[in-house]
């Protein structure tokens, strides 16, 4: 299936913050994803996205485990929300190949006191040591999880909501079609920020952010060679949901792009492809923002484009 390029563009500039930060990042050779090992990209992500040294306080936080495969979640509990908890499961990008419960903390908990939801942080296998589908099934299984627990964990099951951001997103998504193909439990919101939605390389998006600004194509290409067995996998619907044939009956949507992000058309596309099958949807694009910027809320990377991102995924939910 080819994929549509809506009218979505990057706008003239970056925001004068981003520009900066993509300036002192270039004032030092930085290597590419794709010319480190999967253990070398996690040694190097966990030291540019380091921890708060004073996390944004929450009502209480807990950490468990899941499931047979014993899958860590770690949950939010919000300060002043009553139980049970309208709740948001979220999933962390990071290619399928890195990112864990403390590279998305400073997500996690900003999205909790913003959105007044608890919030559940899966740490699900990460590939190529766990390929598709078992990053996907890790997260299908906390879903499952979470119902299955609802009285234990004060989860009000009439209001749970999935989401992710880039790899997080694609297994919010692909979440999201499992759920209603099994005829598993309700979800009442996919939220996917800026998602990887089609194993495919050829938007214009890709051409016009191959390089430069953080995410690139070569690291596009270097993730899904990890996360498939093989090429053929990126045929499947729930690696690859804009090729899935019916988008009908699935949870309203907030898809969040950025201009100056190699994914921004394949996230428009599968917005515009929800909304053809009367799926509701908020598109919402940060035209002058990047890949990556619901991470970037510790300092120095405390970016105001950032605050704004969660506080509208917040306002959808």
């Amino acid at each position: 299936m080819s994929i549509d390029q809506p009218e979505v563009t990057a706008a003239e500039e970056l925001h004068p913050e981003i520009e900066g930060l993509l300036q002192q990042m270039g004032a030092e050779p930085i290597p590419s994803f794709e010319s480190l090992s999967p253990e070398g990209s996690r040694e190097f992500v966990s030291a540019m996205f380091p921890s708060a040294d004073e996390p944004e306080p929450v009502g209480d936080v807990m950490q468990l485990e899941i499931g047979e495969a014993g899958v860590p979640v770690r949950v939010y509990v919000p300060e002043e929300t009553e139980a049970p908890y309208p709740t948001f499961v979220y999933l962390h990008g990071g290619g399928w190949v890195f990112g864990d419960l403390d590279s998305h903390d400073a997500t996690c908990r900003a999205l909790t006191n913003a959105s007044g939801r608890m919030v559940v942080s899966v740490d699900y296998r990460l590939a190529p040591e766990h390929k598709f589908p078992t990053p996907l099934e890790d997260c299908y299984t906390a879903l499952e999880w979470l119902f299955d627990d609802a009285i234990a964990m004060q989860v009000d099951t009439d209001s749970v909501a999935v989401g992710g951001d880039s790899a997080g997103g694609n297994l919010a998504a692909a979440v999201s079609l499992l759920a209603r193909d099994r005829d598993g439990p309700s979800i009442e919101r996919q939220v996917l920020i800026y998602p990887v939605t089609n194993h495919t390389f050829d938007t214009r998006s890709y051409e016009e952010n191959a390089e430069g600004y953080l995410l690139t194509k070569g690291a596009m290409e270097w993730f899904w060679d990890h996360y498939l067995e093989t090429g053929i996998d990126g045929k499947n619907p729930y690696a690859s949901p804009m090729l899935a044939r019916d988008l009908s009956d699935l949870p309203p949507a907030t898809v969040i792009t950025c201009g100056f992000d190699p994914l921004r058309d394949e996230g428009a596309a599968y917005a515009s492809r929800l909304e053809e099958a009367n799926v509701p949807v908020s598109h919402r694009n940060y035209d002058d923002a990047i890949h990556g910027i619901a991470q970037m809320l510790v300092d120095p990377m405390d970016l105001s484009r950032a605050r704004d991102l969660i506080d509208d995924v917040a306002a959808d939910l």
